[in-house]
């Protein structure tokens, strides 16, 4: 008789002391729902509100002891919270992550939903996971299977590490080239195409067993604010949104994804109640989403402690507003303590109502016991080296961004380079502010690979600190050169509010563009530089800045391989679509 290779009930039940077998996210209906039944009529009223509450915590505690724990065991034990979104940190290892998750389980009665943004691969977060590019990038490739095997990677990773939920994929349509927040975490401009992409992640995100999230419902997409500084207001009627926001979150109700992330915007033409954000709005939350969109799994708010939120609502006020609203987890409370109190007074008043408590905490319970936490809730430590960060899955993060890579512009045909080996080459790198995930290191790798290929290569960096005078002599420099490369970083990063160069960064950038001689123009990061700079002759993407897009983006500007990729999004005067083939040379040379 052929063996049956998967986890039998049997041994679903003993999986703890089974190495290598992963519990099931689909354990028989009947065996989940005495679970999920049998736990929400044990619980108190305190661990049920606790239920709906998910603060933070930094991958840092992990290598700090137990006193660094404490928050995290208060919050766990006396307020009984269900979730912890977990951060990433400098120098925590994959192995420390899931030591940690295995720690703060332990403190929990009822298993912890353990969430994180894993939007660029888990390596975004945790240093030694791979990072995989995102979306826009996998928007530039055209290619569905990409975007399932960036969810499959990541989710495998994540869940090996002991993260059960995924707030990924962005499913907001970017039709506004001024959004300063989601910008390159959307798959692009194109309804459809959002929605193609943005299933085909969560497919393959939830067959790996972790619960992905498609967010910001109804939409963040056209927006120029960014809802961390303030609140954003989309002035569109219903038409509008089927038409371009709607399809998308649609199509990932439709792929089966199990969690919706709801947007701190306002939508003033579909709830009339002035300045009441989606996330804390029964109008949009309850009757929009769930009543006629009809999704029935788990509603996460976007987190409270953004701007959009504290500056218009109590702390205290928001976590019952955003229940009531028809969420099932209040994401990042200002304050625990005071959340949970609110919550539970709310209850107990019936201004949130038993019944609506009950049924967000059975979602909660149905969505830990697809993750498999009803039967093992500690990741193995003893496998992390074998599942995290794999050849594997290195190989096909720098497969999509190879094939990402979009070349609009090449004017003067100075792409593929051709550099005699006596020849200087000036290597100017252009960095914004900075901010959020990012290091002083962008542009490293850049200039590592190309001075391997050209050694004769003098490098300076322009700052949004460079002086007028400090670029005058650059412009000047650049003169003696034949040939200019230029690396340009327009980074996204929470409550900076935009995204842009300097004054003096734009003025340089205009003057080189206008020197005779070989320019090469690549951008890492917000495409849309070339509608502000329209006289760049050259103008290369890869909508990503790691040091992995870099180095795919010298190998493309020396010919060793493709370009390949096409606009997800219009740029300047180039349409979605559009992009210029450029073969390797190798491609040249062998026809």
């Amino acid at each position: 008789m052929k063996k049956d290779m998967r986890c039998s009930l049997a041994a679903l039940l003993a999986v703890a002391a089974v190495p290598g077998c992963a519990p099931s996210p689909s354990a028989p209906p009947a065996v989940v729902e005495s679970w999920v039944e049998g736990t929400l009529r044990q619980m108190t009223l305190d661990e049920k509100v606790g239920q709906v509450l998910c603060p933070a915590v930094s991958a840092a505690v992990a290598d700090q002891g137990a006193d660094a724990l404490a928050d995290v065991r208060t919050n766990v034990q006396t307020y009984h919270v269900g979730s912890y979104i977990i951060y990433g940190y400098p120098g925590r290892s994959p192995a420390s992550v899931a030591s940690l998750i295995s720690t703060m389980q332990g403190y929990a009665k009822v298993p912890l939903l353990i969430t994180a943004d894993l939007e660029g691969g888990a390596g975004h977060q945790f240093e030694g996971a791979t990072r995989f590019p995102r979306a826009m990038a996998i928007g530039a490739t055209g290619d569905p299977q990409y975007a399932y095997d960036a969810g499959d990677f990541t989710g495998r990773e994540g869940r090996a590490m002991g993260v059960n939920v995924n707030f990924y994929p962005v499913v907001d349509v970017n039709n506004n080239p001024e959004n300063p927040i989601i910008n390159i975490r959307s798959f692009g401009e194109s309804p459809a195409r959002v929605a193609e992409l943005g299933a085909a992640y969560v497919r393959g995100a939830q067959t790996a067993g972790i619960i992905a999230t498609a967010k910001h419902f109804p939409g963040h997409g056209d927006t120029s604010i960014d809802s961390h500084l303030q609140l954003p207001v989309l002035d569109f009627d219903r038409a509008r949104l089927d038409a371009v926001e709607l399809p998308p979150f649609i199509a990932a109700i439709q792929a089966g994804v199990k969690a919706v992330m709801t947007a701190h915007i306002t939508l003033p033409q579909i709830d009339p109640v002035a300045g009441l954000p989606a996330s804390l709005s029964p109008a949009i939350t309850t009757s929009l989403l769930r009543n006629e969109l009809g999704f029935k799994e788990l509603v996460v708010t976007d987190a409270l402690t953004m701007q959009a939120i504290t500056q218009n609502f109590g702390s205290d006020q928001a976590p019952i507003m955003a229940i009531k609203a028809g969420a099932d987890i209040a994401l990042i409370p200002a304050d625990i303590p005071e959340a949970f109190a609110a919550v539970k007074s709310a209850v107990q008043s019936g201004e949130i109502p038993r019944t609506q408590l009950d049924a967000a905490v059975r979602r909660l319970l149905n969505a830990k016991a697809w993750a498999g936490l009803d039967v093992r809730r500690t990741p193995d430590l003893g496998q992390i080296g074998n599942r995290v960060g794999t050849a594997a899955a290195r190989a096909k993060a720098q497969e999509i961004i190879e094939h990402a890579l979009t070349l609009v512009k090449d004017d003067r045909n100075s792409i593929p380079l051709a550099l005699s080996p006596d020849e200087e080459v000036l290597l100017l790198n252009f960095l914004d502010s900075g901010g959020g995930d990012l290091t002083d290191d962008s542009g490293r790798a850049f200039q590592s690979e190309f001075v391997t290929r050209h050694l004769r290569t003098l490098y300076l960096e322009v700052t949004p600190g460079t002086t007028a005078s400090e670029a005058e002599a650059i412009l000047h420099q650049s003169q003696a050169y034949g040939t200019v490369v230029v690396s340009c970083f327009l980074r996204l990063a929470a409550y900076r509010g935009s995204l842009s160069l300097s004054d003096v960064q734009q003025n340089l950038l205009r003057a080189l563009a206008l020197r005779s001689g070989a320019l090469v123009f690549v951008l890492f990061g917000s495409p849309y530089l070339l509608n502000f700079i329209p006289e760049l002759p050259s103008y290369a993407l890869a909508y990503e800045f790691y040091p992995g897009a870099e180095a795919a983006m010298v190998r493309a500007i020396f010919g060793e391989i493709p370009f390949q990729g096409r606009l997800p999004v219009t740029v300047g005067s180039f349409p979605a679509g559009f992009g210029l083939e450029k073969p390797g040379v190798w491609a040249v040379e062998r026809q």
